[in-house]
């Protein structure tokens, strides 16, 4: 079945105007324009806008997008079965969110007493369960004795620390979301990267710019840190930390 530009948007719930300019950057060009100068989109973009939709729901960047689809060697079934567990820990991380509030609720309505201490338990558990999203890449680079060591470091920090290690990162995250166009070298980007020094130095209890530098590789190359990253301050926000720590742990 054929569709013109506009049947094709209905259809895929992307607006004619990101299909004009998907078709301008060669990210999904129609498959061929008639001779009223109509796109025309048939199956074969009807698929590769599955797949280029799903891999937008991953968190990568067009750029990204499109070179993935380019490349003939991509094994979609895989990254399906990879995006089903990243969905299914976030799943799990819902679950106990809903557990919290519901904890909440029930001490505020008086049916229940909970103690400072687990109530501050409960916001690190929570934190700590984001390794389910991010921990496989970790733990394939720095292997399961270091992640699981950096979990129970988290797990049996003061609460004093707890708020300086939120703190730190939420100071980075507002720096790196009001200076896109930072230079590197410069004030503000040493700031973003000692604050982020900081924030991994409490959540491992160790610091070395070896291990810092991997893992702003890592950053890059997850779809999950990606998003997390470019969510909470601008699209390309991840790149730009990575770039940033990289020149202040070269040296």
């Amino acid at each position: 079945m054929e569709y013109l530009i506009k049947e094709f948007a209905e259809l895929t719930g992307v607006t004619a105007r990101a299909l004009r300019h998907y078709d301008e950057i060669g990210l999904l060009k129609p498959g061929y324009v008639n001779e009223s100068g109509y796109r025309i989109y048939g199956h074969a973009e009807v698929e590769r806008m599955q797949h280029l939709l799903f891999l937008k729901e991953l968190g990568l960047p067009l750029k990204e997008i499109q070179k993935v689809l380019e490349d003939p060697s991509l094994d979609y079934l895989a990254l399906l079965k990879e995006h089903r567990v990243s969905l299914l820990a976030k799943k799990a991380e819902l679950d106990d969110l809903l557990r919290l509030v519901d904890d909440f609720i029930q001490e505020k309505e008086g049916a229940i007493e909970m103690s400072d201490r687990q109530k501050f338990e409960a916001f690190k558990k929570e934190v700590i369960d984001q390794d389910q999203i991010y921990g496989q890449e970790a733990r394939e680079k720095y292997g399961e004795l270091a992640v699981d060591l950096s979990k129970e470091q988290l797990l049996n920090l003061s609460e004093a620390d707890y708020q300086t290690w939120q703190s730190n990162e939420a100071e980075l995250l507002v720096l790196l979301k009001n200076n896109q166009t930072l230079l590197i070298p410069s004030d503000v980007a040493k700031t973003i990267f000692e604050r982020h020094k900081a924030w991994i130095s409490l959540a491992w209890g160790n610091y070395s710019k070896e291990s810092h530098a991997g893992l702003a590789q890592l950053y890059t190359f997850t779809p999950d840190f990606i998003e997390y990253y470019d969510s909470r301050t601008f699209v390309g926000g991840t790149e730009l930390l990575k770039e940033i720590i990289l020149h202040y742990t070269s040296y």
